[in-house]
């Protein structure tokens, strides 16, 4: 409905004009009509909206989380450097230096005497008895409402911390993640807020976390969205963004505004380079693809074998240790030996060792229980590819063949990309961590085909095989997490008052019935094998008491209202 002003306006205006003061009256009561009718049915709500769904709570958590997981960031990553220090001698990221005139026994040591601290704290302290990362924060997103244990998160990042500190070849970007998403988990837990905006939170936590790590403040924001949302719905992104720049300020103010990687700037020597670019795709595949089955088997062996499990670090330790006697460069994060691929610093030979010796040693480390994720291996494993490759490029095309250095980074994104499946993300964080934008179009097109290939062998990424193994496949789509998590208690009509029922015995093979904590997805084929509309729902701790009924109608009702605010808070 116009308001009153407008109504008037517009018979002033098909009057005629007598003289120019009426005209301007005209003018200017049009003006305020419009301006009146936007406040009212515009503005007004949209703020009614913006204030009634918390989002200036949001706003406010948002810097609050930033600062608690961009913090946590940092004194994980010092955390790491201490631990390396005690035996070391070294805190900083070029670990290999440091190492190679060191007594033997010593390198040897230092992975065997982490295996030990692992397994104890695993075997008699570590809730669930595992290390938790990005895969566990996914979960917690889709299924647990973005709610991880304090003492989960942080023991998850002590172990971590042993792991790579006593040189475990694995990453620290999977545990940093999870340590983000644990302080968010903490901050938020006083609020009663809904659990769209929760998952926010949660990749509010995560983005300050990778940006804090890395120094990827726009990586960060991609990474929250792509990996852990799995959608780029606008109301996310201003908290985000937020959390992400205030985690990459906290890294820059300790650190300095100085990128993990020192990369000369290359150049393409001619535009016929473009399908070498496209062929080190299909190579970064192969590798990606072994460096995950490798992943798979040498987890699926380890579990096979019978033993304690506060044993299983101390081998994985000693034969890390063992490797490390020959090729030292496997320690750690192997940051320093990255670099050392993008500057060309390595021969042929040497980036193939490298790359072998890599894939097997995080393999054993990560089969072996100790804490640590696959993003820094994956980098590692990229950059030798790269480098590897543009040497046998070179060598064939000497005059086409730009430096290998520029292979490098484009295969250290995209072995990332595949393994991570966030091809997005990982090309961005490609372009950060070098500061090098001159190879955006060749860093691309290695992604894309790089991933591409490896989801046909694959299927999904690194983080959805793990989840998989609970019997979580998110991959599939939102409404995986809608059938996961609603549970036949969210639509259970309970018994009136006095309503009487038959005896109910839940041990009568014959009887179909349900549980209040059986899923949706649990409940949907039970009423299709049964052939009934209506189940009960016994309790399972007094297995002859009926706590009410389950209707199909309902089920089905509410779990179309559920994929309807899936499907609304993905585009919000």
């Amino acid at each position: 409905m116009i308001p009153t002003p407008c109504v008037e306006a517009l018979t002033v205006e098909d009057k005629p004009v007598t003289d120019e003061k009426q005209s301007q009256k005209s003018v200017l009561q049009r003006a305020w009509c419009y301006v009146k009718d936007f406040i009212i049915l515009t503005a007004q709500p949209n703020l009614t909206r913006f204030w009634l769904n918390r989002e200036p709570t949001m706003l406010v958590m948002a810097v609050l989380v930033g600062i608690g997981a961009g913090y946590a960031a940092v004194l994980f990553r010092e955390a790491i450097g201490f631990v390396q220090w005690l035996w070391s001698g070294t805190r900083s990221e070029g670990l290999v230096e440091a190492v190679q005139n060191m007594p033997g026994w010593i390198v040897f040591f230092a992975p065997v005497t982490g295996g030990v601290l692992v397994g104890l704290y695993l075997h008699f302290i570590m809730p669930g008895r595992r290390c938790h990362g990005a895969a566990d924060v996914i979960e917690a997103k889709a299924l647990l409402n973005s709610k991880i244990p304090l003492k989960t998160g942080l023991g998850s990042a002590l172990v971590t911390v042993l792991s790579l500190g006593f040189g475990g070849s694995a990453g620290r970007e999977g545990p940093v993640v999870h340590l983000g998403a644990t302080i968010t988990g903490f901050l938020q837990d006083k609020l009663s807020l809904p659990p769209a905006s929760r998952r926010i939170l949660l990749a509010c936590g995560v983005a300050s976390a990778v940006s804090a790590s890395f120094n990827v403040p726009i990586a960060g924001i991609l990474f929250a969205h792509e990996v852990i949302l799995q959608h780029f719905a606008m109301r996310a992104f201003v908290p985000i963004a937020i959390s992400s720049v205030i985690g990459a300020v906290i890294i820059r103010y300790h650190f300095g505004d100085i990128p993990i990687f020192s990369v000369p700037e290359y150049q393409m020597v001619t535009m016929l380079e473009y399908p070498a670019f496209a062929v080190l795709g299909l190579v970064c595949a192969l590798v990606a693809i072994l460096f995950q089955f490798m992943i798979i088997s040498s987890d699926t062996m380890a579990r096979q074998v019978r033993m304690p499990l506060w044993l299983r670090p101390i081998i994985g330790g000693i034969l890390v240790g063992l490797i490390a006697l020959k090729v030292p460069e496997i320690l750690g994060v192997g940051y320093d030996s990255t670099n050392g691929a993008l500057n060309q610093k390595f021969v042929l030979s040497t980036l193939l060792l490298l790359l072998g010796v890599k894939i097997l040693a995080t393999s054993i480390t990560l089969a072996s229980r100790f804490g640590g994720g696959v993003f820094s291996p994956s980098l590692y494993l990229g950059a030798m590819a790269g480098g590897a490759f543009g040497i046998v490029a070179g060598s064939l095309y000497p005059t086409l063949a730009s430096g290998h250095g520029l292979y490098a980074i484009a295969g250290m994104g995209a072995v990332a990309a595949a393994i991570l499946g966030a091809p997005i993300s990982t090309t961005m964080i490609a372009f950060e961590l070098t500061q090098d934008y001159h190879t955006a179009i060749n860093i691309i097109l290695a992604v894309s085909i790089a991933t591409i290939l490896h989801q046909a062998v694959h299927g999904k990424s690194l983080f959805h095989w793990q989840l998989a193994n609970r019997g979580i496949f998110l991959n599939e789509g939102a409404h995986q997490s809608v059938m996961l998590q609603m549970r036949v208690k969210d639509f259970l009509t309970p018994l009136k008052e006095g309503e009487e029922v038959d005896p109910f015995d839940p041990d009568d093979e014959t009887l179909y019935y349900l549980t209040p904590s059986d899923s949706i997805e649990t409940a949907l084929r039970i009423f299709d094998l049964s052939g009934f509309s209506r189940l009960a729902v016994f309790d399972p701790k007094q297995d002859d008491k009926i706590l009410g009924w389950a209707d199909q109608v309902t089920a089905l009702h509410e779990l179309n209202q559920a994929l309807i605010r899936a499907s609304s808070e993905e585009h919000a």
